[in-house]
């Protein structure tokens, strides 16, 4: 999609068990990939695949049991826990199923947030804030809170919040699992627009086929591999599993 071949994500033989007593499970056994810079990747596999492990891991949010993630450059192994958070709050970006906008704020407060985390001034992080909450359609809703908004609103709001540092790398796990298929089709679209005008990379977790197809890569997990799939039906790849 872009020019660039800068790696912007990289695992390499990721690996993630959980012990209990007797009980052993291996939810990841060997997870290899690259994310270029401006690339597009769904990941897709049955419920109870490891896909939310996968994408905490490689966000820096869980630990992995062997392997290693790169980060815009830098190994989150390396990293102390502060700078593992300094690294997340410039080089990536996070979408969820349910939004996690904090209610008791307005939506321009909720997407300034980063910014002010980073540094960034008062003034300059609610300029850029604004403008992003205009390009994603909320530029009348500023100082609504959540609870005043509607889900694909809340949603859209969202989405400019994992935006508005401009990271190399957005990290979406379900992000429009709760909309209905309007909304859904309308943040799709946003986040492919968003893609192609900022040059973000976006790996996301999905069961929807039609957003699959849409992004540059399809990568399937299974039995705790993850394989790059030719660009053929997502849906026959997913009754395949």
């Amino acid at each position: 999609m872009n020019a660039s071949n800068d790696v912007v994500l990289r695992a390499s033989h990721i690996a993630k068990s959980y012990r209990e007593g007797d009980l052993h499970t291996d939810v990841l056994t060997d997870v290899s990939f690259e994310l270029k810079r401006g690339q597009t990747a769904a990941i897709v596999g049955a419920s109870g695949s490891g896909k939310s492990t996968l994408m905490h891991i490689l966000g820096g949010l869980d630990t992995l049991t062997t392997g290693e993630v790169e980060v815009d450059g830098r190994l989150l192994s390396s990293l102390s826990d502060a700078e593992r958070g300094r690294v997340r709050n410039r080089s990536l970006g996070f979408i969820y199923q349910f939004h996690h906008l904090l209610p008791e704020f307005t939506a321009l407060e909720n997407v300034c947030m980063p910014l002010l985390i980073r540094g960034v001034g008062i003034a300059q992080a609610q300029r850029e804030a604004g403008e992003l909450l205009g390009r994603v359609g909320l530029a009348a809703r500023l100082q609504h809170k959540p609870s005043e908004l509607s889900g694909g609103e809340r949603q859209r709001c969202a989405v400019a919040r994992a935006l508005v540092t401009r990271p190399a790398c957005v990290l979406g796990d379900e992000p429009t699992g709760n909309l209905d298929e309007a909304n859904a089709a309308q943040v799709y679209a946003l986040m492919l627009e968003l893609n192609r005008e900022i040059g973000t990379s976006f790996i996301l977790v999905t069961h929807d086929t039609r957003l699959a197809a849409r992004m540059d890569r399809t990568l399937v997990l299974h039995n705790g591999v993850l394989t790059e799939q030719p660009r053929t039906d997502p849906a026959a790849l997913l009754r395949e599993m």
